[in-house]
């Protein structure tokens, strides 16, 4: 349970994620419930195959981008700590934008005036505060500026969720 609030923490821009060691069994209960609350999510958007395959294709464009990034930046070494602190953070993120998807069903069903203003709102927060949370990762773990953080997050995000999503639009 430290572990778990350890790596939260990194959702709050706190702690650093090369000094946080998880072992396999979180590892494997942490990419178990990306699968799975992503697939909750794509399947309240679209149909359920097509969001478990939208989440299969984000979940190996993130290991790969996480992949090629590392052996590039000669840093492989921190594979688990980055791939983990990474999709924690997701994790945490999309509960939220769960939480936020139930909200939106209670706002259509009461008639709320600005309905799609506060669910377009709440969907830009958390978009913006994962490229933050990501860029805080890569800049703990790469001592990059806050430039070359920010881009690389974005460019992590347009991997691992724009690639696949262009994909399904086919």
């Amino acid at each position: 349970m430290n572990l778990l609030l350890n790596y939260l923490s990194l959702c709050l821009f706190r702690q650093n994620p090369i000094n946080l060691i998880p072992g396999p069994s979180f590892v494997m209960k942490n990419l178990a419930f990306y699968l799975v609350s992503g697939m909750i999510v794509e399947g309240l958007i679209s149909d359920p195959v097509s969001g478990t395959l939208e989440v299969l294709m984000r979940t190996i464009m993130a290991f790969s981008f996480i992949t090629v990034f590392l052996l590039t930046m000669k840093k492989w070494q921190f594979f688990k700590q980055v791939f983990t602190a990474i999709f924690v953070c997701e994790n945490f993120i999309i509960t939220l934008a769960i939480a936020a998807e139930v909200l939106d069903v209670v706002m259509v069903m009461r008639h709320v005036e600005y309905q799609e203003e506060i669910s377009i709102g709440i969907s830009v927060f958390l978009v913006i505060w994962y490229i933050a949370v990501i860029s805080y990762i890569f800049r703990q773990v790469f001592l990059y500026t806050a430039t070359p953080s920010v881009i690389s997050a974005i460019a992590y995000f347009i991997a691992s969720y724009g690639i696949p999503m262009l994909v399904m639009e086919l």
